[in-house]
């Protein structure tokens, strides 16, 4: 068995799978609206520097989640958005699941 090839077979699977195709389609929407597209990019900024701030300091400021918290509740007012923040989110699902797989048997080496 080529560990390479098993990879690359993976990583056409995924392209393959619904999360992939949801979320590529999802994406592609948003893309289209100009506007929309701002709002989100706006929105993942924000949770970006919160998360930051979280990291850095070991707590969360209240008033960027407050923000955060705001712009998503904006935008998940929105289909589009919504429909996009599902499939980021299940598409994320999947990507952590292999990852764990793949983790626990290199972990396995480092016991």
């Amino acid at each position: 068995m080529n560990v390479y090839d098993t990879a690359n077979r993976l990583a056409q699977e995924i392209k393959q799978s619904e999360e992939y195709v949801t979320y590529k389609t999802a994406k592609e929407a948003i893309n289209l609206n100009y506007e929309l597209k701002q709002k989100i990019e706006a929105f993942e900024k924000a949770r970006y520097d919160a998360q930051i701030v979280a990291l850095q300091t070991g707590k969360d400021d209240e008033e960027k989640m407050k923000h955060v918290q705001q712009l998503y509740g904006e935008l998940i007012q929105i289909e589009e958005a919504s429909k996009y923040f599902d499939a980021e989110m299940k598409f994320n699902i999947l990507i952590a699941d292999v990852n764990k797989i793949i983790g626990e048997t290199v972990q396995s080496l480092l016991k």
